[in-house]
């Protein structure tokens, strides 16, 4: 039973953890070295379904698909935890990047819920600068505390 509680507590704490990472990477990898990959995910009404951007989800599936099957060999351990934790803060960031705030999927197209406008509007600041430079709200689900409140007034 407490080895259960710890496999959870540890998928919990990566989830939470892959945010700092996912603001990291997207700030100084996304944003520098690999700014050609990112580039077109910046560009306004981008004619294709994918974009070059995409590539980054099979980026980040790798260590999470990694992790997983290194932690059910030869029994399950840690490392298979910490690969689901990666993986459900991807669904997380798929649902809430390409579905929420990008529309590439019309599944939650009318919401009223103020955290996730909150979400939305952090994101069109991101997205505001078409460069690589001078960015803002790095972040996915942990976005300035603002962006909420201007909306909890309302």
């Amino acid at each position: 039973m407490i080895q259960i509680l710890l496999y959870i507590v540890v998928t919990i704490v990566t989830f939470l953890i892959m945010e700092g990472i996912t603001w990291l990477t997207h700030k100084f990898v996304m944003h520098g070295f690999l700014w050609y990959l990112h580039a077109d995910h910046h560009q306004p009404k981008y004619p294709h379904v994918f974009e070059k951007n995409d590539i980054f989800f099979v980026i980040f599936a790798i260590p999470s698909i990694a992790l997983m099957y290194f932690g059910i060999e030869p029994e399950l351990n840690v490392l298979f935890f910490i690969g689901l934790g990666i993986m459900f803060y991807g669904m997380a960031y798929f649902l809430v990047h390409d579905v929420l705030i990008h529309q590439r999927f019309k599944w939650f197209s009318k919401t009223k819920n103020k955290y996730l406008i909150g979400l939305r509007k952090a994101h069109k600041v991101h997205h505001k600068h078409l460069g690589k430079e001078d960015g803002e709200c790095f972040g996915m689900l942990n976005v300035p505390k603002k962006y909420h409140e201007q909306y909890q007034k309302k």
